[in-house]
């Protein structure tokens, strides 16, 4: 199906929400927040090695697309993101969880019957429901793309899923893909977007070095990417950030965030994603996990 016209305009994620809005319905954008809900965990299944599948349910579920995520705060208080992988018709919230620290052990430690407190859904990472495209996924990162390829299936468009992992064995949902152009490779190696349409789209999941070889692979506006890690930074300069509130004034040097280095100093302030997009470290306006100062000061009146 050929590419229609643009509905929205990009973000600084290279997403289309207008676009994903008209197609696929609801609003879910990032950092709007909504009221927490109590959700009971109605299902538990392994579905693959080292991760854990959970269904939510219990109380009605506010709406989403493809490409939301939901906060899951935690008993310990930690707070943790998950893609939401299941049916968008469906009354209850899919998420699947891999093994990777103390937050995910918690989660994968859940079992049918226990409550959990979940925010969202927010939406980071919205398909714009325009073809052709090119799925890329990386082991786990399968839990954002799949409700997108089985959207894309649905609406007949031109669509196309490499997904990568390290076995068979390790890879989620093998059986819940769309027949279709789907290639699963086993190790890394190979070029994943080799026949990938100039003025197509491209959605990409996984870990950075698969997202390096994407984009070096794909340089063009029409790339859309989640990351599993904050970004690097690169060519950063050192700045100093003031707590006002405290009366302190901290160092970040050029290859930290001020995230980073506040937590140095006091350890409770809260963080999640990294990245910028779930609201968690928003300071007054400022996203201190991977906001810079123009200048040489970042002044936070409170925290």
């Amino acid at each position: 199906m050929a590419r229609g016209p643009v509905l929205g305009g990009l973000t600084r994620f290279g997403t289309f929400y207008d676009a994903a809005v008209t197609r696929f319905g609801g609003r879910a954008r990032p950092g709007v927040a909504r009221d927490a809900l109590w959700l009971t965990v109605v299902e538990r299944s392994q579905v693959a090695d080292g991760v854990v599948s959970l269904r939510l349910g219990g109380a009605p579920v506010p709406a989403w697309q493809p490409g939301c995520h939901v906060d899951l705060h935690l008993p310990s208080g930690l707070r943790r993101q998950y893609s939401l992988c299941g049916d968008p018709g469906d009354s209850t919230y899919r998420i699947a969880v891999r093994e990777v620290g103390a937050g995910s052990r918690e989660v994968q430690a859940l079992r049918v019957g226990d409550r959990i407190q979940v925010r969202g859904p927010r939406n980071a990472f919205p398909f714009a429901g325009l073809g052709p495209v090119v799925f890329v996924a990386g082991g786990i990162g399968i839990t954002a793309i799949l409700p997108m390829v089985q959207a894309a299936a649905r609406a007949g468009l031109d669509w196309r899923l490499v997904y990568r992992g390290r076995s068979r064995a390790a890879m989620p949902f093998l059986d819940e893909l769309p027949v279709g152009a789907v290639d699963v490779r086993i190790g890394r190696g190979g070029a994943l977007l080799a026949d990938a349409q100039p003025r197509g789209a491209v959605y990409c999941c996984g870990p950075s070095s698969m997202l390096e070889q994407v984009r070096a692979e794909f340089s063009s506006r029409w790339l859309h990417f989640e990351r599993f890690s904050p970004p690097a930074i690169v060519n950063g300069k050192p700045f100093a950030v003031e707590l006002r509130r405290s009366g302190v004034t901290l160092d970040v040097p050029a290859d930290r965030s001020a995230l980073d280095v506040i937590r140095d100093f006091r350890p409770s302030v809260a963080y999640s994603c990294r990245q910028g997009f779930c609201g968690t470290c928003d300071v007054g306006g400022v996203r201190i996990c991977v906001d810079r100062p123009d200048g040489d000061r970042l002044v936070l009146e409170e925290l």
